[in-house]
């Protein structure tokens, strides 16, 4: 059985493919596609749900061939993966894809783009990536299309450029502001681009989609590395053991609550996380701006004290409480994050801080961290300097 997948992008279909379509005992395609490039006396299935198009090709005998048609470049987040899953070896003849239409649209380049699906998949981590990423490609879906990104980010500096039927004969490319995005209906089929500054001219890079994490310069840096006031900072070993505990990664948002000068939240953000900094001190707050844009990182930034400002927040995959009382824990606790971590200095919180995670439906474990750094003597030999012992209370949700 030969089976060959074919691209199509509104276009003429690439070359080989009316070959390919006379020759087959079987098209497979979206409705669309099948009207407007099946020959007539060829079988035809529609493609819905996929696995009745997988059995229907399993079906066929080996002398015979079949032909799938798929939007754009079927290898690009397309159908191919999941036929070649099933073992199927297809000849494709790809078509330009979605993306490299809309950037062209755009009249931008697209290698320090980051490329994310909502096919199949919860719409919160294309959402996260948007929030944290300056420039983002958003395959959408049915109930997952820029309405919904719209709605998600409230609260972000983000300019949406909708495409709407690219190739065809009602399309249209739109720029809008997210609010905008969130109150009008869209037709389908559509993509999106999600940018902080559509001006910018994107810096050139050797790899897709911009730089690899984790980052180069390494993850737990030195606190010389941000602004704070009189060493009121997370330290950069309890920063480590933090950030093994939070899971910061592209997809998810972390909250750092009673941020101070930011730098879990900088942090995480250069790990790819999306990240909310609540911090109730003015001047504080100046600091976290400053930390952040010397990171090249977007936090978004929340100045108001806890567990008040927490209320309106997009709900969070993780939670760094860096400061705050009981309140504020118990309100973290039933935010709804996968993992919550406290750092506590002073040790009568601790029980108190272990119950309302565990209340909250959390396993937790903790860990008292105590660092002894190398300082230099006048005469030139090395002391161990010892910083302030902190407790790390890491909930993590049960199930």
């Amino acid at each position: 059985m030969a089976v060959t997948v074919i691209g199509v992008d509104g276009g003429a279909l690439p070359q080989g493919a009316a070959e390919a379509l006379e020759s087959a005992r079987l098209v497979i395609g979206g409705r669309r596609h099948l009207a407007a490039h099946a020959p007539a006396h060829v079988r035809t299935l529609e493609l819905g749900a996929l696995e009745p198009a997988l059995g229907a090709l399993g079906a066929l005998t080996g002398a015979e061939s079949a032909v799938v048609l798929a939007s754009g470049d079927p290898g690009f987040f397309g159908v191919l993966r999941a036929l070649r899953e099933r073992g199927l070896r297809c000849a494709v003849l790809p078509a330009t894809s979605s993306v490299a239409r809309l950037m062209a649209r755009a009249g931008r380049s697209w290698d320090d783009v980051a490329v994310v699906s909502a096919h199949g998949r919860d719409l919160r981590q294309a959402i996260n990536v948007c929030r944290a990423r300056p420039a983002v490609a958003v395959l959408t879906a049915p109930g997952a299309g820029p309405a919904q990104l719209g709605s998600g980010l409230d609260g972000w500096r983000r300019t949406l450029t909708v495409a709407e039927d690219l190739g065809g004969e009602h399309e249209s490319v739109v720029t809008v502001d997210p609010a905008e995005a969130a109150t009008r209906t869209w037709r389908e089929p559509n993509v999106v681009l999600c940018q902080a500054d559509p001006d910018a001219v994107p810096a050139r890079g050797w790899s897709a989609g911009g730089e690899p994490l984790p980052p180069a310069s390494g993850w737990a840096l030195p606190e010389d590395e941000f602004s704070h006031r009189d060493g009121m900072i997370t330290k950069s070993e309890v920063r480590a053991v933090a950030l093994a505990r939070l899971a910061p990664r592209p997809g998810t948002l972390v909250w750092d609550v009673g941020a101070g000068s930011g730098s879990v939240a900088v942090e995480c953000a250069r790990l790819g996380a999306a990240t909310i900094a609540v911090e109730r001190d003015e001047a504080q707050v100046v600091r976290l701006i400053t930390n952040a844009t010397g990171h090249g990182v977007d936090v978004r930034v929340v100045e108001g004290a806890a567990p008040q400002a927490l209320r309106e927040l997009p709900r969070p995959d993780a939670i760094f409480v860096g400061g705050g009382g009981s309140e504020v824990v118990a309100a973290c606790a039933h935010a709804g994050a996968e993992r919550v971590v406290v750092a506590l200095a002073a040790l009568d919180r601790i029980a108190g801080t272990r119950d309302a995670l565990r209340a909250a439906g959390y396993q937790v474990e903790g860990v008292q961290l105590a660092a002894a750094r190398l300082a230099e003597l006048p005469d030139g030999s090395s002391r161990l300097e010892g910083t302030n012992p902190v407790v790390l209370l890491t909930g993590v949700r049960c199930g």
